[in-house]
C-alpha cells in the first residue's frame, strides 16, 4: 500500500507503466468537472470510476480485496478514512466473485485519513476499506482507477 499527494507521483513512475498510466490520467484530467461513471484509459487493463457519494459509519464499511486490479484511490473532493489490512490478518466473509473481481473479509486493520490531493495504491494483498466517515457524513468525490496486474 502506497499513500501520498497526487503532486508527488512522478516518484512511482518506476513502480509499473500501468500504474503510471494511472497516476498520469489523474494528474492531466479535469476531474473536478467530470461525471461519475467510467472512464477506459487502457482498454479493460487501465480504467477509471468516478464516484460520488456520502461517507459512512466505520459499522457499516466492509473490508474488500481485488485479484485482477491494483487500486489507485484519489480523493478529489472531501476527506475520508479508508482502512488497510494485510489479506494474512483478515477471514474472507464471503467467496471469491471473478466475475467481479472482489473477495469480501472480515476482521481489523488501521484506517488513514484521505484528503482531496491524496491518493492510495492497493495491490492484491491489500485489503482496503473505503468510504468512511472522519468526523460527520460528507459529500465525496473519488476516482478508483483499476490497474490490471
Amino acid at each position: 500500500m502506497i499513500i501520498d499527494l497526487l503532486t508527488n507521483a512522478e516518484m512511482y513512475a518506476r513502480l509499473n507503466s500501468r500504474i503510471t498510466m494511472g497516476l498520469n490520467f489523474l494528474r492531466s484530467s479535469d476531474l473536478t468537472t467530470m461525471e461519475p461513471g467510467k472512464y477506459p484509459i487502457d482498454g479493460s487493463d487501465i480504467y477509471a470510476l468516478i464516484q460520488s457519494y456520502q461517507t459512512k459509519p466505520k459499522e457499516s464499511g466492509v473490508w474488500e480485496a481485488h485479484r485482477r486490479y491494483f487500486d489507485i484511490q484519489y480523493v478529489v473532493e472531501g476527506t475520508e478514512k479508508i482502512g488497510y489490512a494485510n489479506l494474512d490478518a483478515l477471514v474472507a466473509s464471503q467467496p471469491y466473485d471473478a466475475e467481479n473481481d472482489f473477495v469480501l473479509f472480515s476482521g481489523h486493520g488501521d484506517f488513514l485519513t484521505l484528503n482531496a490531493g491524496m491518493f492510495a495504491i492497493f495491490a492484491p494483498q491489500d485489503a482496503h476499506m473505503p468510504c468512511i466517515v472522519v468526523h460527520e457524513p460528507q459529500q465525496v468525490k473519488k476516482v478508483v482507477v483499476k490497474v490490471r496486474v
